[in-house]
């Protein structure tokens, strides 16, 4: 069970598997497409599986699903801050055209094996409050990045710390990925900070690393590897 110490004000940690010039189905539709250049030729690998987000308690009073087209409001609010468009997808210009684009992406990361979108919504009232993604680009080198952001609704109520640690253990104990990234700018201390409690470890600056708006910005990288010990209390096991 996650502890409920505040974790706003906090910024969200860039989301590797979704910043701008880098989205994995970006501009495409969620069914399978058909025509002559429906996919892959005969000689052609085939790509990843396509994955099922499940949903999950991340705590008493939050769970983690899958996006809908009910959470458009969630997109709105999103886009209505001054950095989570920047570091994402979300439009920085909100329409509901380009509102359910955002979870068509969302869909399709899924679909295309890219990694596991889920949103992060209030048990009470099911109202979404933030995000969360496990991000598989280099999973055939034996590691995964998480990154989430929250609206200003969902800080201070300890969900951004739950919703990381179930994602977390459910990422080692269950996936058995090896080793688990978070990427978060220096400045970014209240994000650090929960990550160290939820056993990620600070592992250098790296320079330049990634396009945030208009600049490159310097990131701090944090690890866990599926060996490190205990995640909330339960022992993790490579398989």
């Amino acid at each position: 069970m996650a502890d409920r110490k505040p974790d706003a004000p906090h910024k969200p940690a860039p989301d590797p598997g979704s910043a701008p010039g880098s989205d994995p189905g970006s501009g495409m539709a969620t069914g399978p497409r058909t025509g002559p250049d429906a996919g892959p030729g005969p000689d052609t690998p085939p790509g990843p599986d396509p994955l099922t987000v499940p949903s999950m308690s991340a705590g008493p009073d939050f769970v983690l699903r899958p996006w809908e087209m009910s959470d458009l409001p969630l997109v709105r609010e999103a886009a209505q801050d001054p950095y989570i468009p920047l570091i994402t997808t979300i439009p920085p210009r909100y329409s509901d055209q380009a509102a359910e684009a955002f979870v068509r992406r969302q869909w399709d990361r899924a679909a295309t094996g890219a990694g596991y979108p889920f949103a992060i919504v209030r048990s009470r009232d099911r109202r979404p409050v933030g995000a969360i993604g496990l991000w598989l680009r280099d999973l055939p080198e034996g590691r995964a990045s998480i990154g989430y952001w929250m609206v200003p609704y969902g800080r201070g109520q300890g969900v951004t710390r739950a919703a990381l640690r179930t994602v977390t253990g459910w990422a080692l104990r269950d996936l058995g990925i090896p080793r688990l990234q978070l990427f978060i700018e220096p400045w970014n201390t209240a994000s650090a900070r929960i990550a160290v409690d939820v056993g990620y470890r600070h592992e250098g600056l790296l320079r330049g690393w990634q396009q945030v708006g208009d600049e490159r910005r310097d990131m701090a990288v944090y690890g866990l590897l599926n060996s490190d010990g205990p995640v909330d209390g339960r022992a993790v096991t490579a398989h």
